[in-house]
């Protein structure tokens, strides 16, 4: 049996979350904190890159900054719909 925990799996779950949340303002906070998440282990991958890489990366890496700038302000019900798009990719992957 594999016990070994898949980050899809975990992301999936975290997205579940947010799409059961019944509570608005619960809703935007478990949105808000997986922004803040996210926003930390891009800076943290931004700094193990050495400089050749960061530079070759930094459109992509601007791309992710300004997805997690416009995920900024969503709504509860808005956070919803991006999580459910979220666990289907997801699941659409994972076939």
């Amino acid at each position: 049996m594999d016990k070994l925990i898949k980050t899809d799996d975990v992301i999936f779950n975290f997205f579940k979350q947010i799409c059961d949340e019944r509570d608005d303002k619960k809703c935007i906070e478990l949105g808000n904190s997986w922004i803040k998440a996210m926003e930390a282990n891009l800076e943290k991958m931004e700094k193990n890159l050495d400089e050749k890489d960061r530079i070759r990366h930094q459109k992509d890496i601007q791309n992710n900054r300004n997805h997690l700038d416009g995920l900024k302000g969503k709504s509860s019900t808005e956070w919803k719909e991006y999580a459910t798009k979220c666990m289907v990719e997801i699941m659409d992957n994972k076939l």
